[in-house]
């Protein structure tokens, strides 16, 4: 249940923080997101990863869309993606999703690391092991 609630806000907020503050506040959003829900850390690059990817690539499928191809033909020409505008919208998400679950996984080792989860002690079974 962590894990749908996290992508989903990681996903709706970053979008909307994207609008009005550059790329990469998405990585400020996926830490404070995974540092709020405390979940382990590969929980949260992975809910931050997809999040992102599918945000990113709907985004550029949306984009490539408008303008009929248009400018995802022209820059997959000057990038080494041979041309192919599908290669550059794969690529565009595979990036944002690197840096959704990079962040998120910061944030969630941020937190492990400045509160960690105290463990019970163990007060019966090993006092005999340790006394000998």
């Amino acid at each position: 249940m962590k894990f749908a609630i996290s992508f989903l806000l990681i996903a709706s907020l970053s979008f909307v923080s994207q609008q009005f503050m550059p790329w990469w506040s998405l990585v400020i959003v996926a830490f404070v997101i995974s540092w709020l829900m405390g979940m382990r850390s590969w929980q949260s690059f992975l809910s931050g990863f997809l999040a992102i990817f599918i945000t990113w690539g709907a985004y550029a499928i949306f984009l490539h869309q408008g303008n009929a191809g248009i400018l995802t033909d022209r820059m997959a020409n000057l990038l080494p993606f041979a041309g192919s505008s599908i290669l550059l919208i794969l690529g565009s998400a595979v990036f944002g999703g690197f840096m959704g679950g990079l962040g998120a996984a910061t944030g969630s080792l941020g937190r492990d690391w400045l509160a960690p989860v105290s463990k019970p002690r163990n007060r019966g079974r090993n006092r005999k092991r340790m006394r000998r």
